[in-house]
């Protein structure tokens, strides 16, 4: 892998980075592609170049979009909270600055909180959903200090060695964690404002505030799109039996679920994420659905 960096992955697919203005908010954007709409979302603290290693596979099929949640890599910082209807609204708001009416939306971690609860809220928006490791669905405190400890001590003292256990929390396989992976982060990491960003982003992992946003099967019984749950073997933020959970709160889902692969599979196993994707999200147009 140490060969191997991320914006070599895109050398042969034609794409398109910009910023585009959401309701005031500088938003980094990155589209490639043509066909149906797909929108990633990526997790805490996180950034697109999450999904540097699929975008290339997805864009053969669909029109991808993945960007910069507002509060998080190189999109604006506005002091607020960062809550999951913020997150939401942010990504309507993105749909709508680019003329999208309706789109596939896979999230991961967070993202994946953030799509099911735009799912929930505006279903009109939302053809088929992909959950990849959305992380803590009991919503345990001990998954919750973990996020936030771990998140803020790599903020707080940018380094490299702070920084890369971060990364290193997110694969199974922790040699996969390049040089340039950690750069990435320490860049972000060390933007202005950013140490206050991410406490806004991290309100999510206090136990009374998270109440209001929580997983229940009250509003996940609310999403009417077809769902993919996508779980992996070692994901450290939640087991099979909270996707389980999920199976049960939700009206229309399947579960997958990806050997030796850690929270970020479309990382460490990019074949089969991408072979996921494109028969769930293709298999109503090709009579599969």
């Amino acid at each position: 892998m140490s060969g191997v960096t991320v914006w070599a992955e895109l050398w042969d697919t034609d794409h398109e980075l910009s910023h585009v203005d959401v309701a005031g908010v500088r938003t980094r954007v990155l589209r490639a592609g043509c066909g149906p709409d797909l929108i990633l979302l990526h997790g805490t603290g996180g950034h697109l170049e999450a999904y540097a290693r699929d975008i290339a596979g997805l864009a053969a099929d669909f029109r991808v979009t993945v960007y910069d949640m507002v509060g998080h890599g190189w999109s604006a910082l506005p002091d607020r909270p960062y809550t999951v209807d913020v997150l939401a609204d942010h990504l309507v708001g993105l749909m709508d600055a680019l003329g999208i009416a309706s789109a596939h939306l896979s999230g991961e971690s967070l993202g994946g909180w953030v799509v099911a609860w735009t799912a929930a809220h505006h279903p009109d928006r939302v053809d088929r959903l992909v959950l990849n490791t959305p992380g803590n669905i009991a919503n345990k405190p001990e998954v919750m200090a973990r996020v936030r400890d771990s998140t803020m001590a790599a903020v707080l003292d940018p380094s490299a060695a702070t920084v890369r256990p971060r990364v290193e929390f997110l694969f199974h396989h922790k040699e996969m964690v390049t040089d340039e992976l950690v750069d990435l982060r320490r860049a972000i990491y060390s933007r202005p404002g950013f140490v206050q960003a991410i406490t806004n982003t991290l309100v999510l992992q206090d136990p009374a505030v998270r109440g209001d946003f929580a997983w229940e099967p009250g509003w996940v019984g609310r999403i009417t799109a077809p769902t993919l749950l996508l779980w992996t073997e070692h994901d450290p933020t939640g087991g099979l039996d909270e996707a389980a959970l999920l199976l049960g709160w939700l009206p229309d889902a399947q579960l997958h679920v990806i050997a030796d692969a850690g929270h970020w599979p479309q990382w460490e196993k990019v074949d089969e994420f991408l072979r996921c994707h494109r028969n769930f999200l293709l298999a109503e147009r090709n009579g599969r659905g």
